[in-house]
């Protein structure tokens, strides 16, 4: 997609040659997936505008066209903002990538749950002046920590959303595991379904969904395994159920076989994020570093 910069609520930039001889409304909806119902909304209120007129969507674009567009309107943060300080990794005008800590939810399950990562998001927000909705755009556990990308206003969040169905955003994890790894790498290709008998459980079963886990030995000590770890998919507790498959389960994690002692949660971190900025073509990669509890275990491992 296009460059493109914000002034308040208007988001600008211009056609590029690739996009020209396009209606306008084809290129919103279907090239840069924008809902129908919003892109109907915009040209309604004259709120998407050509070379500073109002357009038509059956208006043809030309190459070197300015464009502007209302996209990003005043909307309630919609949950309470919290004052705690956020670890930001990355931000600009269309996004945000901040490091989760463990043990803090993601996102309110309940309605008592009054302090999430989303929530420290609303209170970044409030004290930055951002009046958009909290809107991440994938998950991690609660005793998971890392890196986690946040969109800042409507598009970006589709966008980004689409660039994740087609596994266009790469997440890199590092992961601490029993016993020593046979292999320096590997993929493990196994479907994924829900333990019947365990409702918050998940394992690799014949009738699952598709999961596919790439992993490579980082460091092996004594009696456990550094490893890291890409997906190409994102099932639900997917580098858990798949490496305690192999028989290596998380240190720490109890759910499916680990064991506590060095580490009381599952020694998992979302290391690295690694994608191309939505409008533009500018490589992001953002590193979220190892938390203390992850580098105590690290030095305390014998080799």
């Amino acid at each position: 997609m296009m460059e493109v910069t914000r002034r308040g609520e208007w988001l600008s930039g211009t056609i590029r040659e690739a996009d020209a001889g396009v209606r306008l409304g084809d290129l919103l909806r279907q090239r840069w997936g924008l809902p129908r119902k919003t892109v109907h909304l915009l040209f309604q209120q004259k709120e998407i505008l050509l070379d500073g007129e109002p357009a038509a969507q059956h208006a043809t674009v030309q190459a070197g066209q300015a464009i502007c567009m209302r996209l990003c309107p005043p909307e309630p943060l919609g949950l309470e903002p919290s004052s705690e300080p956020l670890d930001v990794l990355y931000e600009d005008d269309h996004l945000l990538v901040v490091a989760k800590p463990a043990g803090l939810l993601l996102h309110p399950t309940e309605k008592h749950h009054t302090r999430t990562l989303d929530h420290l998001v609303a209170g970044h927000f409030a004290r930055t002046g951002v009046k958009a909705k909290v809107r991440h755009v994938h998950r991690l556990d609660q005793e998971t920590s890392g890196a986690v990308l946040y969109a800042k206003h409507a598009l970006a969040s589709a966008l980004l959303d689409e660039r994740l169905r087609m596994r266009q955003i790469k997440r890199t994890y590092v992961a601490f595991v029993h016993g020593r790894m046979a292999k320096e790498a590997g993929t493990i290709d196994a479907p994924i379904g829900k333990d019947r008998h365990h409702p918050s459980r998940r394992r690799v079963t014949p009738n699952g969904d598709p999961a596919v886990t790439h992993y490579r030995v980082l460091e092996r000590y004594r009696q456990a395994t550094e490893v890291e770890c890409h997906l190409d998919t994102g099932r639900t507790h997917q580098i858990r159920v798949h490496l305690s498959h192999l028989g290596h389960p998380l240190l720490g994690d109890l759910l499916y076989g680990g064991k506590t002692g060095d580490i009381s949660r599952q020694a998992l971190h979302a290391a690295r994020l690694h994608l191309v900025h939505p409008f533009g073509d500018k490589e992001i990669v953002v590193t979220a570093p190892l938390p203390e509890d992850m580098i105590r275990l690290k030095q305390r491992l014998p080799k």
